[in-house]
């Protein structure tokens, strides 16, 4: 099943690139405001989680785009390499992207980072698809209405 909604594959990808940046960038600031919090003295709460916000929520924004844009361009590449698009494509997107991002740190780091990176995207095209299909069996109209008590009489009482 194909997802219509979505952008076409090249202009997809900055659209999963801004996403990834506000959503990296709100939960950062989120993150980050707990650690300023934690870290701040006495009479400087505001003025720590102020600072920890505008100092490292960007950054954690701009990481997040890095793997978005990563992975959807990986993603792409495997849309038109094999000419279809389904969950096997995103499931090694992410184990590419976790195993690319890792590259500076050896061999053995970026091989766990791929293999995290693949059960990661497995597990959440495994619930997307539990819950389309469960979805889809919630309202099915060409179904004939089922009650409980099959017997008009029982239902005159």
């Amino acid at each position: 099943m194909q997802d219509y909604s979505r952008e076409p594959c090249p202009y997809r990808i900055g659209d999963d690139i801004g996403s990834a940046f506000s959503m990296g960038l709100v939960g950062g600031s989120i993150f980050h405001s707990f650690n300023g919090y934690r870290h701040a003295p006495k009479g400087k709460i505001l003025y720590s989680l102020v600072r920890e916000i505008c100092t490292k929520s960007a950054v954690t924004g701009v990481q997040f785009a890095a793997w978005g844009g990563m992975f959807s361009a990986i993603d792409c590449t495997l849309v038109a390499i094999r000419k279809k698009e389904d969950p096997m494509n995103s499931i090694a997107s992410g184990a590419l992207t976790g195993g690319l991002l890792a590259i500076r740190s050896g061999p053995k780091v970026m091989a766990g980072s791929a293999i995290l990176g693949g059960v990661i995207l497995a597990m959440i095209e495994g619930v997307g698809l539990l819950t389309s299909r469960w979805m889809s069996t919630m309202h099915d109209p060409t179904q004939p209405l089922q009650y409980d008590n099959e017997d008009p009489n029982v239902l005159k009482a």
